[in-house]
């Protein structure tokens, strides 16, 4: 897919905290996520989607992150296996609120 162009950082938080967004745009989305060579975006999304729910991130971001995940080739009964997985690893109550989440994403 190449070097990926994320904004998301100097958008919101550019003025306030500029070389942290410098990070998340460049480095993070511009350089990391670009190594296609190394592991998939897919790949990425499913390890990314995982350690933020681990890591009990509920909010926008994991948001954002099922989002690509499916723009990235997670299908919809993928998603819900690897949400039932992760509810025994990492907190049944952390699963509930994600399979809100995905099941919205997966109905657009």
């Amino acid at each position: 897919m190449g070097k990926m162009k994320v904004t998301a950082g100097r958008d919101q938080l550019g003025d306030f905290a500029p070389k942290f967004a410098e990070l998340n745009d460049d480095v993070l989305f511009g350089e990391v996520w670009s190594r296609d060579d190394k592991l998939s975006h897919r790949d990425r999304s499913m390890i990314t989607v995982t350690a933020l729910i681990a890591g009990g991130i509920l909010d926008s971001s994991l948001n954002f992150h099922l989002q690509s995940a499916k723009n990235n080739g997670i299908t919809k009964d993928e998603i819900t296996e690897i949400l039932t997985h992760l509810a025994f690893y990492v907190g049944w109550p952390k699963a509930w609120p994600v399979f809100r989440m995905a099941k919205e994403i997966w109905a657009e």
